[in-house]
């Protein structure tokens, strides 16, 4: 078996998977694409935050923590499994809403925390995206209080 016959397989063998994959998630759909987007957005601008800024509040130091970068890949890894229950959930009750609502509600926790890290690295940003931020976070802290 020659070098290429090898590539073949393997290229076949990951679109397979990716499709699979892609299948299991309700399909590679414009919110889907912009999550992952946002979701790589994040994890890279945390990465520049702790590794560059050394502001990250995930460490003592603020400098790169490899258990802090393990926590919020899991933490990304639990959202896309809430996007693949509620895929899963649409196809049970025949609707088309539940899937992207919980993708829209992640996209804007990655939004928040985008632009956290921005603030972190000295970026300045319009005020009305603060307040905005500020709201958001206050109603999330209201809804976890009364379901405490």
């Amino acid at each position: 078996m020659n070098i290429q016959t090898v590539k073949v397989y393997i290229c076949t063998a990951l679109g397979v998977a990716g499709s699979l994959i892609s299948q299991l998630f309700g399909g590679w759909t414009e919110d889907m694409i912009t999550l992952m987007i946002f979701m790589t957005v994040d994890f890279v601008m945390g990465l520049i935050v702790a590794g560059v800024f050394h502001k990250s509040r995930k460490s003592e130091t603020g400098a790169l923590n490899s258990r802090a970068g393990w926590k919020g890949l899991c933490k990304k890894g639990v959202a896309l499994l809430f996007v693949l229950v509620a895929h899963r959930l649409d196809r049970l009750l025949g609707t088309d809403y539940i899937r992207t609502t919980a993708i829209i509600g992640f996209i804007i926790n990655e939004s928040i925390s985008i632009v956290e890290n921005a603030g972190l690295m000295g970026v300045p940003f319009p005020e009305v995206i603060t307040k905005a931020i500020d709201m958001l976070k206050s109603k999330k802290e209201k809804e976890n209080r009364e379901n405490n």
